[in-house]
């Protein structure tokens, strides 16, 4: 028998750690009196011995058991008092799952048994169930960490201002890629593949921002649908990749690992959405799983009159409490193994405004912020913050500290509202320069303002300019669920259509919000599809859609190659023209000692936007001077000038050219001109040349003499409603 092996073991790593000869195993819980530390065989269904865990040092049981290796299935009971007026909720009869496993083995099977307390007792969540849990419950694995790295032994950090960021999922994004093997679709090895990343690094992306990959839980209501937790915001490991997502699921780690090397072998960098805002237990009614039962008075933040009741500031029935300085421990913990074992290069924060919540509330300077940005591993990755969560003052954004990069909703919503007519030059002028009303200060940078359009949650960039209302049918919740306000409009016909017009200006509105997305300042983000106009039909909460809905379809027709083209032509641009991704917020003041203006409002007549002008222009002009300084250095920058036109009138403008000496203007980008139409010779226009602007286009000018020559602009011609004079 093993426990007659037992040794005490360190407090340290917490988790279970295999040095070669056997395991260590430590625990937290500050409120329980017993760890005990089941084994199970290989099945995962026997327990085969239940070793009470011997030391107790710093509030962390742990016990060493030798001979045991990589491949162990093991869990946990937790004694303690069983008292949930007091926030303890200890119940023996319910395995448990480690904080620190680093795999899984088996799945959830929901049944009441999971639940700490009696499911229709008259004491509801006061009554303790006695029925034993285990063989309900997925197991943990010790795991071997050694990998070959095959020669790429660390991260390739790509320079902020050169990021431009692909949302997108593990299993929805291969499941219908006809390059990658049916065996390997929806795995970590089908995003491993070379035709699979080649389209993402050919498209002018960076960096692969995946949707949840932590081990999550399906929602049983959603099972009993017939439905799943798709996206996988859901979780209950912190240091083990889901092994749903593995070819082979006892070889989770590796697969994990070999999809982060040919990532990186591509080129691009890999972040990772990941939630330490809640965890899949749920409040008071939800099941046992793991924390609640380890130490929920510490895990979990909790009514401060009413401990039997959770803080619900992430609007899934609990919130962890990064007050407590071992759950800081456990997230950063999480984070750095993630680094520095997986080697991925960076963090999107679900709800990040939770992680730096203290009991007053919303703290930029809370203990666990202050913990990354002191910290040698985390303090050097990628750290995006979703600033904002259910709870009250939970809106911040622009409120993270230097180092953090934050999601901008303002641009999402001003973008959407200029194209479809809504707002006026005023209100876009801020939001094409990286928000600097919101980021330019302490410091920060232009880039630490994340741009997007759309993401996994809403419309996608097609739905957006075809449907005015979400269709939400096939969620089984009666169209209630996700947003109504989706800023869209479809031009006259609810979905597809054949109306060629309408085709045209949907196809046009696509483009031009490409166009202001990765030519804005700050740093772009793409979901991944909308280079091809990808569509969800009109769902825009597409959570629990393990399906066609969800999957990105590969069957792209020549609409979708030709924005698949000019996609391509937007981040070649935009990494050819340093000017349109700064590192310094550019200003309007003119700037005596250097004689540069950094940029100028243009209205239609070429001159400049005046007072009045900023709450009625719908067709207006960006013109961003390359002589601008690119560094704090009080010297000019040698990029070129270029002239940013946007029409979101509904009809034709004379856009009359500002005139800069004799230097003339090249044409790089008209989102009326088709790919299709023959070559033009001439795309170069004089000074004060009047340029007919098609209703809502986009164009981009760049002065010749200033880096403009010699650029592709490809096969196109202006169409009769666009055409220059």
């Amino acid at each position: 028998m093993l426990k007659n092996k037992l040794r005490e073991g360190l407090p340290y790593p917490r988790g279970a750690t295999w040095d070669g000869k056997g395991v260590n195993f430590a625990l937290f819980s500050a409120n329980a009196t017993k760890v005990e530390l089941c084994l199970f065989d290989d099945s995962g269904e026997t327990e085969i011995e239940r070793i009470a865990l011997p030391e107790y040092t710093n509030q962390v049981f742990h016990g060493y058991v030798p001979d045991l290796e990589p491949g162990q299935n093991y869990g946990y009971r937790v004694h303690g008092p069983y008292d949930p007026h007091n926030g303890h909720r200890f119940n023996p009869n319910k395995l448990l799952l480690d904080p620190y496993a680093r795999g899984y083995f088996g799945e959830l099977k929901w049944d009441h048994a999971l639940f700490g307390y009696t499911i229709g007792h008259p004491d509801d969540d006061l009554s303790f169930d006695r029925r034993d849990s285990a063989r309900f419950m997925p197991k943990c694995v010790v795991v071997d960490p050694n990998f070959d790295w095959k020669g790429h032994p660390g991260r390739n950090p790509i320079a902020w201002d050169r990021t431009i960021a692909y949302e997108t999922h593990v299993r929805g994004y291969t499941m219908k890629h006809p390059k990658v093997p049916e065996e390997l679709r929806g795995t970590y090895l089908g995003l491993a593949n070379k035709d699979v990343l080649k389209h993402i690094r050919d498209i002018g992306a960076t960096s692969i921002e995946l949707l949840p990959v932590h081990t999550f839980i399906n929602d049983s209501h959603l099972l009993e649908n017939g439905l799943t937790n798709y996206w996988g915001y859901n979780t209950i490991g912190f240091f083990a990749p889901d092994p749903r997502y593995a070819h082979e699921p006892e070889q989770t780690l590796r697969e994990f690992k070999e999809m982060v090397s040919a990532i990186h072998e591509a080129g691009l960098e890999v972040i990772l959405d990941v939630v330490y805002n809640h965890t899949a237990e749920g409040n008071e009614r939800g099941p046992t799983l793991s924390f609640k039962g380890i130490d929920n008075a510490s895990y979990y933040r909790l009514l401060p009159d009413q401990k039997r009741y959770y803080i619900n500031d992430t609007g899934t029935g609990n919130t962890v409490n990064l007050s407590h300085p071992r759950v800081i421990q456990m997230v950063t913990d999480s984070l750095r193994y993630w680094v520095t074992e997986t080697h991925v290069d960076g963090f999107r924060f679900d709800l990040g405004t939770i992680l730096a919540r203290e009991p007053n509330g919303f703290d930029n300077q809370s203990g666990f912020l202050k913990a990354c940005s002191q910290d040698p591993t985390l303090s050097q990755v990628k750290l995006i913050a979703e600033p904002w969560d259910c709870g009250p003052g939970g809106y911040q954004v622009g409120e993270f500290p230097p180092g953090w990069a934050e999601w901008n909703d303002k641009f999402r919503d001003v973008v959407r509202d200029f194209w479809r007519g809504d707002v006026t030059a005023g209100k876009l002028a801020p939001r094409l320069l990286g928000s600097p009303d919101e980021f330019n200060h302490q410091g920060r940078k232009p880039y630490a303002c994340v741009n997007f359009i759309t993401a996994h949650d809403g419309f996608t960039l097609n739905d957006i300019v075809t449907y005015n209302e979400k269709h939400n049918d096939a969620n089984g919740e009666d169209n209630k669920d996700g947003s109504s306000d989706n800023r869209s409009f479809n031009y006259g016909v609810e979905g597809p259509t054949d109306d060629p017009e309408i085709i045209r200006v949907r196809a046009r509105q696509i483009r031009n919000m490409l166009a202001t997305l990765l030519f804005s300042q700050g740093t772009p983000m793409i979901l991944a599809g909308d280079e091809f106009a990808r569509t969800q039909n009109g769902n825009n909460n597409a959570y629990c859609q393990d399906s066609d809905i969800s999957w990105v379809n590969w069957d792209i027709a020549e609409k979708g190659q030709s924005l698949i083209r000019f996609v391509s032509r937007l981040t070649a641009l935009r990494s050819r023209f340093p000017i349109l991704r700064r590192g310094r917020f550019l200003t309007e003041a003119y700037n005596e000692e250097l004689g540069v203006k950094e940029l100028t409002w243009v209205n239609a007549g070429g001159g400049e936007l005046q007072g009045g002008d900023w709450d009625s222009a719908r067709c207006f002009g960006l013109m961003l001077d390359g002589r601008a300084r690119p560094t704090g250095l009080m010297k000019r920058g040698e990029d070129a000038t270029l002239l940013l036109v946007f029409n979101a009138w509904h009809d034709f403008v004379e856009f009359k050219l500002p005139s800069l000496g004799d230097q003339r203007w090249r044409l790089m980008i008209d989102t009326n001109i088709s790919e299709e139409a023959d070559e033009r010779e001439d795309l170069s226009f004089e000074p004060g040349f009047v340029y007919g602007v098609t209703g809502r286009s986009f164009l981009l000018f760049a002065l010749e003499g200033n880096g403009a020559e010699g650029g592709h602009v490809g096969r196109s011609q202006v169409d009769n409603k666009g055409v220059a004079r």
